[in-house]
């Protein structure tokens, strides 16, 4: 594994990371280090997750990354991962910050993924080789996840997870804050929607954010053309009713389980819903 040293002041350096109060005086990376002079946005959450902060933090990684951005996150278990997947998902770009050395795995398990990120995107530390994940590092580095991006969406978090740090080291940069908005009789999801009642931007859908970048995203228009007339009539379903049981289709549309499965099945190949512990659920409408 190459591990290329960029410092401070030398042209290879992220220019967004030279406007922030506190930058990082070297660089450890791995992978391909201009993805971050591209246009670059910060998708983050918490390491305990429902199933529909992952299926969300896929969608806007997606979505986001089929539009050119580079995704960048922090490789941690739950959104994190997920949002890197997401970008890969699309054959975009993405950037993971480690709170260690770019040589060491953490967590353990995602190494499959840290290999995959190295070969198509950018493993990045202010840390030295060997470095350990020490709890005080994960902090410091987030800094450098908001740094790097021009908006930084908070898809789910805790009442206290690092990824509310990251918004506010985003706002102390001058950088817009986005948060998913989430069911508010769930702790999955009290950091997120306290975030949008201190100022945040709501992101309703990906647009919200393409929009804020200037880039022309995809509407439901995708969705009208892609699904039969059966099709769209339970994606209007999903879309207004959140996470779904197959039960719960069926009543809110007057039919029955038999004629819904097939449907829904169709509609999940497709990449409009996903499904996870019995439910199914809308995605966040796909790019073109």
């Amino acid at each position: 594994m190459e591990i290329r040293i960029i410092n401070r002041g030398e042209p290879a350096y992220p220019e967004r990371l030279t406007e922030i109060k506190d930058p990082p005086k070297t660089l450890y990376c791995c992978g391909d280090t201009d993805i971050l002079s591209r246009r670059c946005v910060a998708v983050v959450g918490s390491r305990t997750t429902t199933a529909y902060g992952r299926n969300t933090a896929r969608a806007v990684a997606r979505c986001l990354a089929a539009a050119g951005v580079t995704v960048v996150s922090g490789m941690a278990k739950g959104i994190d991962s997920c949002a890197h997947e997401g970008a890969m998902e699309a054959g975009g770009m993405t950037a993971a910050v480690l709170g260690c050395g770019p040589d060491i795995c953490y967590p353990p398990e995602n190494r499959i993924l840290m290999a995959e990120i190295q070969r198509r995107g950018l493993i990045v530390s202010e840390f030295a080789p060997g470095t350990p994940p020490d709890r005080f590092n994960f902090p410091k580095r987030n800094r450098i996840i908001s740094g790097l991006c021009e908006a930084t969406v908070v898809v789910q978090a805790r009442n206290r997870s690092g990824s509310l740090i990251t918004a506010e080291l985003a706002a102390e940069q001058g950088r817009e804050v986005f948060a998913v908005p989430g069911n508010i009789d769930s702790q999955y999801n009290l950091g997120n929607n306290k975030l949008i009642k201190e100022g945040a931007a709501p992101l309703i859908c990906v647009d919200d954010i393409l929009e804020y970048l200037g880039i022309s995203g995809a509407d439901e228009d995708d969705a009208r053309q892609r699904l039969s007339d059966r099709e769209f009539r339970l994606y209007e379903i999903l879309r207004d009713g959140g996470e779904m049981t197959v039960d719960e289709v069926c009543m809110h549309a007057g039919l029955t389980p038999a004629y819904v499965n097939p449907i829904l099945s169709v509609m999940e190949m497709k990449g409009f819903i996903s499904s996870d512990m019995g439910k199914f659920f809308i995605k966040i409408i796909p790019c073109k």
